[in-house]
């Protein structure tokens, strides 16, 4: 395919996304499974446009004057790329597959389009009911923060030291140019190509040994923030795919008693794969169907040392990975997802013994999401729980982020433009009695 020709490819998925509001890696794949003449190259270009189009799309909206997926595409093009009118002109000119000829408007617009009066929502690319939430979180930063939050995120993995020291998996890996993360102690980060994309990490022998699992280092961070230390008993409480199971089980170094588990069973289907190839222990404690739900962790309640609560949230930290969702978002989500995190914190507050710990995570930048609901916990159980200083933690963990965190009411946000990690929040509570 042509340039010209993925131009038109992406304003096509572009327009199914909005018309159908349905997530981009959807469209892109209903777009592939269409067009099977699309090479390999053909598809990774028009993802990577259709995605650099979302982070842009209030911006490239104002700037054009216009909200159709066309006209996003051409201002992103501009404010995305860099690239000058006539050389978008010669793009949009008409001929086999590339898009109609640009407009006289759609000239003048690239031309004398400036984001230099646009409103805050607009030159940092968010919805507008949600800036309030993240102005809170960043103060004067913010338009720092969400231009960060609209660049390309990079590609980092954790070394599985059950496996495989950091130094020993730099060697092993020399033919992916791997750099050590800034931060987290095992983490390695992969270049990525101007496209976006990185090399099939998922299909390189040493992955398939086991020797690493793709993860952002800000989940890296997260995870070594619990403490976890081996012969104690871990919960992992609502564990998904198993990516912090995996990392609690090489702080463990597979000793101790570590449990995954998780409301929904379909998300925990993959970890018996993962655990397998990383040489970890787990016990996998899965919802039973029906109605009635059985807990399966009642014969853990108060016998817990420490419990992850990687809290179900809207996952505003990962726009940078899904800007998709943040347009799909609405303040009704926000709502259901403080519920769901009280329910959560409640369980694992029942799960932990006396003196024991709950370390708290989300992957959001809300402090709806963040503080106030542990604030919302500690007010529910302010007999037997405490905060336990931010400060503490850091100095027992992870000294080297105190400079670079944003520490908060109750715990620690990561950001893009802080950490350079996807925006994890963690907070540490202790129960007293």
């Amino acid at each position: 395919m042509t340039p010209p020709a993925r131009l038109s490819a992406a304003v096509e998925v572009l327009a199914d996304i909005a018309a159908r509001r349905r997530p981009a890696a959807d469209a892109l794949k209903d777009w592939g499974l269409a067009h099977r003449f699309a090479g390999s190259g053909d598809r990774a270009a028009i993802a990577s446009l259709v995605y650099d189009t979302l982070r842009r799309r209030a911006s490239a909206a104002w700037i054009m004057a216009d909200e159709s997926p066309r006209s996003l595409v051409i201002g992103t093009l501009r404010l995305q790329y860099g690239l000058a009118a006539p050389t978008i002109a010669e793009m949009f000119s008409g001929e086999r597959f590339a898009p109609e000829p640009l407009t006289a408007d759609e000239r003048t617009r690239l031309t004398d389009g400036t984001l230099v009066d646009a409103p805050l929502h607009v030159a940092g690319d968010v919805p507008e009911w949600v800036l309030p939430s993240l102005e809170a979180t960043f103060g004067s930063a913010i338009l720092d923060e969400l231009r960060a939050l609209g660049r390309r995120a990079p590609l980092d993995i954790r070394v599985n030291t059950l496996k495989r020291s950091r130094a020993e998996a730099l060697a092993g890996l020399a033919h992916l140019t791997p750099e050590p993360t800034p931060h987290a102690p095992n983490g390695l980060r992969i270049p990525i190509g101007d496209d976006g994309r990185g090399p099939a990490l998922h299909v390189e022998p040493e992955f398939i040994d086991g020797w690493y699992e793709i993860q952002d280092e800000g989940s890296q961070l997260a995870s070594l923030l619990s403490g976890a230390r081996p012969g104690e008993t871990v919960i992992d409480l609502c564990a998904g795919g198993g990516g912090k199971t995996l990392s609690l089980a090489a702080m463990m170094e597979n000793s101790g008693r570590l449990i995954a588990s998780d409301d929904d069973p379909r998300r925990l289907a993959p970890m018996h794969e993962r655990l397998r190839r990383a040489g970890a222990v787990a016990e996998i404690r899965t919802p039973r169907a029906g109605k009635a739900r059985t807990d399966v962790l009642a014969d853990l309640d108060g016998r817990a040392d420490r419990v992850l609560v990687d809290a179900p949230c809207t996952g505003s930290g990962t726009w940078r990975r899904n800007p998709d969702a943040k347009w799909r978002m609405r303040p009704n989500a926000l709502s259901t997802r403080v519920a769901d995190q009280s329910t959560v914190l409640d369980r694992a507050a029942r799960l932990v013994r006396p003196g024991g710990r709950i370390t708290y995570i989300t992957c959001s930048l809300l402090p709806e999401e963040n503080d106030a609901a542990v604030t919302d916990l500690l007010a529910r159980r302010s007999d037997d729980f405490a905060v336990v200083s931010t400060s503490e933690i850091l100095a027992e963990h992870a000294p080297y982020l105190g400079s670079v965190v944003r520490l908060t009411q109750h715990g620690l946000q990561m950001s893009p433009a802080r950490t350079g990690t996807d925006g994890f929040y963690v907070a540490t509570l202790e129960r007293l009695a």
